[in-house]
């Protein structure tokens, strides 16, 4: 699967996860992250920090320059 099938896969799932939220607040949404999207709830609590800082302008151009770089996994290991 290339980055942008990967991409749209993902925004698809994370899009349902959050949908079928009945509380959409940060804590619940770490939660579900956490229980159904296989993250711990520190990454998923950094990933959420990360979407509200930068958005998806700055997270887009992030997200193309790493494939361009094959960088899969950061310095932070998540």
């Amino acid at each position: 699967m290339n980055g942008q099938e990967n991409v749209k896969v993902l925004s698809e799932e994370y899009g349902c996860l959050i949908e079928n939220l009945t509380d959409k607040s940060p804590e619940s949404l770490i939660n579900a992250l956490a229980k159904q999207g296989d993250w711990t709830e520190q990454a998923a609590s950094h990933l959420l920090q990360l979407v509200n800082d930068y958005g998806s302008f700055m997270l887009r151009n992030a997200l193309a320059l790493s494939l361009a770089m094959n960088v899969e996994d950061g310095e932070l290991g998540f």
